[in-house]
């Protein structure tokens, strides 16, 4: 899952050096926190959200597996 959306977000930004992504996991979620350079956190967003929204269904899609619940956070 950490792969999934580490490639989404380098394909998406100027710098994809730059991409982070740690997990947090407790009994009945895991967490993922996205982080990138500044100047790219309007791409990872985009307008409205809708970028990052899409980002976290294509996550919850793919974690359908999964028992626990998986969210995604952007961090700056």
């Amino acid at each position: 899952m950490k792969d999934l959306i580490t490639v989404i977000a380098q394909a998406l930004v100027d710098h994809p050096e730059e991409v982070r992504v740690a997990s947090r996991e407790n009994e009945r979620e895991i967490t993922f926190e996205l982080s990138v350079h500044p100047d790219d956190m309007g791409k990872i967003i985009g307008k409205q959200g809708r970028i990052a929204k899409a980002l976290r269904t294509v996550v919850t899609s793919a974690a359908v597996k999964e028992t626990k619940r998986v969210n995604v956070e952007i961090v700056s």
